[in-house]
């Protein structure tokens, strides 16, 4: 973990914010005519999601969170829950579909992902950017 000034945050970075973890979304540097510049930020928790806005001056100090990034295959659905393994330990990870969310139903057998730890704890995950999906089963077309 490493401090940086307010305004060194940029969209993508990781900071330990009021007690929690937090992702910035966006970034605008602030030059007002009286006072000094600032830099205004969204950020997004990344436990449960709330967004917040937040002005954080050159003056003031936050610390920048480093996620460890691990790849896991996607073994199979479990009730409530997906099992993953890691692919250098062969240890398995239970994720709930919740944490998910919808791009559950694109997970196939095998298929590697990535996700976010830190403290050992998963904070996010990453599917990939392409999937091949067979098309099982279409209306007919119909002409008119």
């Amino acid at each position: 973990m490493a401090k940086i000034s307010g305004n060194e945050i940029r969209p993508g970075y990781v900071i330990e914010h009021d007690g929690g973890l937090w992702v910035a979304v966006k970034t605008n540097t602030v030059k007002p005519g009286k006072g000094g510049a600032y830099n205004q930020v969204e950020l997004k928790n990344l436990i449960n999601g709330t967004k917040l806005n937040e002005r954080f001056r050159s003056a003031e100090t936050v610390e920048q969170i480093r996620l460890d990034l691990k790849d896991f295959s996607f073994l199979y659905e479990q009730g409530d829950a997906l099992v993953f393994m890691d692919t250098e330990s062969y240890e398995q990870l239970e994720l709930a579909k919740d944490f998910v969310g919808e791009r559950a139903a694109f997970l196939q057998d095998g298929m590697m992902v990535t996700v976010q730890l830190y403290e050992e704890r998963p904070i996010g995950i990453s599917l990939p950017d392409q999937v091949t999906l067979t098309v099982t089963e279409a209306d007919p077309v119909v002409r008119g």
